[in-house]
């Protein structure tokens, strides 16, 4: 294993001979896969990693510098497929930030991927002149200051409105936990980077074929998101919205969001 794949815990498994790459976002590990990678490595090479400042990568290595844009994660996205030397494009499935990582990683290298599937992705949080992100400033310095006062209570009242449900759900807890295993310094860095984050202007440069997945309820990526990143990708794209809740679809409702995931990674959309 080398030092790329080692740093971010890099994991592969199945032998089939094409390769999905899992990526995951914002508060989780690459656990949050875990209903999906089963159906997979019968038929697929699955490689699934963890993004620097996750919890279980080493936080000596997190550069607040380095990560202070998409940039940092998208050089390690790309440093993680060039060392395990994958022969073919791969089909990139990334969740939230993750989803903004992949495409502006295919803009460097269209050649490595075959196709990104975008789950619960939004090129810009924030409202703007035309453009409905879901937060103003102030809600984002609200979200920042209760981080910064108490990571622990803010954890608490975030997990459950973001994947919708009550503490006493699995997947609340589940996302809780892997939100409590990231040191809180990293956490606020992390977000601050990934809230002020904006996508659109480079949006047309992403010739890769994009399959966009929504939850028809999602505190962080509201549904006119998903369409908005339909118009103005470059390439072929396809929306659809799941009649699921909440931003962690694939950990919440597993039942109904699998199976379009799955679909989705087989189906190519024809020009």
């Amino acid at each position: 294993m080398g030092i790329v794949e080692e740093a971010h815990n890099v994991r592969v498994v199945g032998s089939g001979e094409r390769t999905i790459v899992l990526a995951h976002g914002f508060g989780t590990d690459q656990s949050v896969w875990k209903h999906l990678v089963p159906h997979l490595v019968d038929e697929y090479r699955v490689v699934l990693f963890d993004n620097m400042g996750a919890g279980p990568t080493n936080p000596d290595y997190f550069d607040f510098e380095r990560y202070a844009t998409l940039q940092g994660y998208v050089h390690d996205l790309l440093a993680i497929l060039e060392e395990l030397g994958t022969t073919s494009p791969v089909i990139f499935v990334g969740h939230s930030v993750s989803g903004a990582i992949g495409a502006l990683a295919s803009i460097h290298r269209p050649d490595l991927f075959s196709k990104l599937v975008l789950i619960s992705a939004s090129p810009r949080y924030l409202n703007d002149v035309d453009y409905y992100g879901g937060f103003e400033q102030e809600d984002l310095d609200q979200l920042f200051d209760a981080m910064r006062q108490n990571y622990k209570s803010w954890v608490s009242g975030f997990a459950p409105l973001c994947v919708g449900g009550d503490m006493e759900s699995v997947a609340v807890q589940e996302f809780s936990r892997t939100l409590f295993n990231i040191r809180p310094d990293i956490a606020l860095s992390v977000a601050q980077t990934i809230f002020h984050s904006d996508l659109r202007d480079v949006l047309g440069l992403v010739s890769v074929p994009c399959h966009i997945l929504q939850s028809t309820k999602d505190l962080a990526v509201p549904v006119v998101v998903s369409e908005y990143l339909h118009r103005h990708l470059g390439g072929d794209s396809i929306v659809e919205v799941m009649s699921s809740d909440g931003h962690l679809p694939q950990l919440s409702s597993p039942e109904i969001v699998i199976p379009v995931i799955l679909r989705h990674i087989r189906f190519d959309i024809e020009a």
